[in-house]
């Protein structure tokens, strides 16, 4: 049933039930969802504020049924009910919206690049290139320790903070630098498997790895060396790259052939 009502819903909102794979190799990718345990833990969030939704109908009901009537009690009584109604519709509505947002969270990871893609009303979808990650960070809260989860911060460049820009449009630009692989049970092996193609890429002529480990309790990072500047999201400034890419690769064959 809920997969029915799920492939609807995805169907009237126009969401992909499954996003494609970023550039990169054949057979290089590898798809990663959020544990069973972040969907439990969402599960109780969310019945912690039905359940407080819940106690205000039944203190609303007591008060109308224990105070004398006055004028204007009748629209009290009125709204009271429809609160009864909008709480019993909306119950199996939200319980399959918090199913959904679990269901609907993609990590991807190619030899070359990450797509994360989260949301249902509001999709957010993220495709960053190794080339410009800076950092990586493995963050767990002690409720995250408990349940075995963990969320792994990924950061391009140009992502650090600027002082001074504390403006819609500075936040905005600063998440566009920053992804998240929220509520996954292996964040440390997803980040082992992201440095280890990304030491392959920088290797082959993008730059020598120099990677370093520092954090506090709770949270651990590997910091990357300096990469070029964000690639913008434009085709213009994608094929440039590609073309830069593949100038160095004929640069470093013809180099190999001479030698031979």
């Amino acid at each position: 049933m809920i997969a029915t009502l799920q492939a609807r819903l995805l169907a009237f909102l126009r969401v992909p039930p499954q996003p494609d794979p970023p550039s990169g190799a054949p057979g290089s990718t590898r798809i990663f969802q959020a544990a069973p345990n972040y969907f439990r833990y969402q599960l109780v969030t969310w019945g912690l504020g039905q359940a407080g939704a819940l106690w205000g109908l039944v203190v609303g009901l007591t008060f109308l049924r224990y105070v004398p009537e006055f004028p204007g009690s009748g629209w009290l009584l009125f709204a009271e009910g429809m609160g009864i109604a909008f709480y019993v519709v909306q119950l199996p509505l939200t319980l399959l919206g918090v199913t959904l947002d679990y269901r609907m969270r993609w990590y991807i990871v190619t030899d070359r690049s990450l797509r994360v893609r989260e949301g249902l009303m509001r999709v957010r979808e993220q495709t960053m290139g190794f080339a410009n990650i800076q950092n990586l960070s493995v963050r767990q809260g002690p409720l995250q320790r408990l349940l075995g989860l963990a969320d792994l911060e990924v950061r391009t460049a140009g992502g650090g903070d600027e002082g001074g820009g504390k403006g819609a449009h500075n936040k905005k630009q600063q998440s566009l630098h920053l992804a998240y692989f929220r509520g996954v049970a292996n964040a440390e092996e997803i980040k082992t498997l992201i440095l280890d193609r990304l030491r392959r890429l920088r290797g082959a002529g993008l730059g020598d790895p120099d990677e370093g480990e520092h954090g506090h309790e709770g949270e651990a990072a590997a910091a990357l060396p300096a990469a070029a500047p964000a690639v913008a999201t434009s085709g213009d400034s994608t094929v440039a790259a590609a073309r830069e890419l593949l100038a160095e690769a004929r640069g470093l064959r013809r180099a190999l052939a001479g030698g031979g």
